[in-house]
């Protein structure tokens, strides 16, 4: 609170003064321009500047920033903003181009956003030093009323007449005033009866308000002119009246301020002295959690460790280990495989007591996908059978129809076709079998030459006359592999055609390599980026859950130094 005061209140009380003087000055100046005024605003604007320049400093220094909160902060920058606009306000005096009414308000709009900020410091935690600290602000108000009533009625006296307007004006802030100061005063009568006494007794005062209701009375039967009526005062007299007036009402608050201010020392002694007692009663607060803690939290502490040590223990050994034997096709038990652990009845028991329910769960869940994925397989086999039979059976047929010696060419070409897409549909029905976890129905005793090999796979492939198989040298592959070998280089090789220009060549070749023999499968695709050769490379390191059985003599991985992307081992 002090640092607000020595920050924004001390700072704008004066500049409130310097501003009230200088809208007085604008309003007379506008009413009846003349050399002395000129002067006189001119060096009055030098004060205000002074006032301005210091306030401005002070309330944009660090230490507010510390202190205020969000709406002081608020208010605090719009104080700034309307006090830099003052130049405007001055521009339009010197160029006489606006009306008085128009200048009066913007001095009083800035005097009002100073109020604002007065009305955010009243935050001391006493509730009856703050009322008595916003009734204050209530008379600080009244005397900025009866300082804009000075500036109104100066400018009205500088002319000699008194518009409709103007006196409608000058009664509501007459009577406002009056309120105000008497709603105040008797709010703040028991806690500071001398302001009361100053405020109402006092003599130039109560002269300020007589002259008030003689202009009042006045302009009923006041001399009309031509726009408006002859004021019943002079300017002397009601300068001589107003000016003792406004100083006298501002001592007797900045007073009464000062006698305020005395109070707020005891009131800020006792809030330090309830922190200090709720600091240490919170610091012994403190000391015993902390003793309490230490003591449950070591009870606590091994029993969670329990809990981890099973939770650990389910995660990385028993749990996979169920999947593991489920995968080789294991019969398991969820009670054998999931025993409730004891942990207490605490609330560390009651997560036990989850943490059972948990894992036979997650036991229980592991079988019943198990067998899911049996059922499935077992249905997707015998699908795969029984369209392997067929497909066989049509085969033989249209070999036997093939045979036939008095077949014309063309039904010759017709019946090669469907052959061919025969051919095609007997090595998607054996990749089903595969992907079941059986073995095709096909296999060889000998070894078979991988040029037939290679010339099988072509031949299972759609658009096989896009296929060039280069010379191979009698090179051949264990009879076993041969089935896998051929359906795996069928995929590839339909994958390169079908990733290729159409009018392009795929080519096929092998060679002998360290450890084995390698085939090429080339094509002129546009090949993968190094994040899609990643991700299929994974797939292919990464044996499936739902395949009981790999391609047993086969090793692929996808490069990108081959235009198909592709490299089988």
């Amino acid at each position: 609170m002090s640092t607000l005061d020595s920050a924004l209140a001390q700072p704008t009380d004066p500049l409130i003064a310097e501003l009230q003087r200088e809208r007085r000055l604008s309003m007379v100046q506008l009413a009846h321009p003349s050399t002395a005024t000129q002067n006189a605003l001119a060096a009055q604007r030098e004060e205000t500047d002074k006032a301005r320049t210091e306030a401005m400093e002070l309330a944009t220094g660090g230490r507010v920033d510390w202190f205020a909160d969000d709406t002081l902060e608020q208010r605090r920058d719009e104080m700034l903003k309307r006090l830099e606009s003052l130049e405007t306000s001055r521009q339009v005096v010197d160029a006489r181009s606006g009306e008085r009414d128009r200048v009066k308000d913007q001095y009083t709009d800035i005097i009002a956003s100073i109020f604002e900020v007065y009305d955010s410091l009243a935050t001391l935690d006493d509730e009856a030093f703050a009322r008595d600290t916003r009734l204050l602000l209530d008379l600080n108000r009244s005397w900025e009323l009866l300082s804009l009533e000075d500036a109104l009625l100066a400018g009205a006296l500088a002319t000699g007449r008194m518009s409709d307007a103007e006196m409608v004006e000058f009664t509501q802030i007459v009577g406002t005033r009056r309120h105000n100061t008497e709603s105040a005063l008797n709010d703040i009568r028991e806690s500071d009866g001398t302001v009361y006494a100053d405020l109402t007794k006092n003599p130039k005062i109560v002269g300020i308000s007589a002259l008030e209701n003689q202009i009042m009375q006045g302009y009923r039967t006041g001399r009309p002119t031509r726009t408006g009526v002859r004021p019943p005062v002079t300017a002397e007299q009601w300068n001589a009246a107003a000016e003792p007036a406004l100083a006298e009402m501002r001592a007797k608050i900045q007073a009464s301020g000062d006698r305020l201010v005395d109070r707020a020392t005891p009131i800020a002694a006792g809030v330090i002295l309830r922190l200090a007692l709720a600091g240490g009663l919170g610091l012994l607060a403190v000391i015993a959690s902390v003793i309490v803690s230490i003591t449950t939290a070591r009870a606590l502490v091994r029993q969670l460790e329990r809990l981890r040590q099973a939770a650990f223990e389910l995660a990385e050994q028993r749990l996979p280990g169920v999947v593991e034997r489920l995968g080789h096709g294991e019969k398991v038990d969820v009670a054998t495989e999931a025993p409730p652990l004891q942990f207490g009845s605490d609330e560390i028991g009651q997560v036990g007591r989850a943490f059972n329910v948990v894992q036979e769960t997650a036991i229980r869940t592991a079988v019943e996908q198990a067998e899911l994925r049996r059922g499935i397989r077992d249905v997707l086999l015998s699908l795969a059978r029984r369209t392997q039979t067929l497909v066989h059976r049509q085969l033989t047929m249209l070999d036997t129809m093939e045979r036939r010696r008095d077949i014309e060419t063309k039904e010759l070409e017709e019946l090669f076709r469907l052959d061919h897409l025969a051919t095609r549909m007997r090595r998607n029905a054996e990749n089903l079998i595969v992907l079941s976890g059986a073995l095709p129905a096909r296999g060889w005793r000998n070894p078979v030459p991988m040029v037939d090999v290679i010339r099988a796979a072509v031949g299972e492939v759609e658009d096989y006359t896009r296929v060039s198989v280069l010379p191979f040298g009698p090179v051949g592959l264990a009879g076993r592999a041969v089935g896998d070998v051929t359906h795996l280089l069928a995929e590839l090789i339909e994958n390169a055609v079908s990733f290729s220009p159409p009018d392009t060549v795929v080519q096929v070749g092998g060679h002998l390599v360290g450890n084995g023999f390698a085939i090429d499968i080339e094509d002129r695709g546009l090949g993968m980026t190094d994040e899609k050769l990643a991700e299929i490379n994974g797939r292919i390191a990464t044996r499936p859950t739902s395949t009981c059985r790999a391609p047993s003599s086969s090793a692929c991985s996808w490069s990108a130094s081959s235009p198909s992307g592709t490299a089988c081992r």
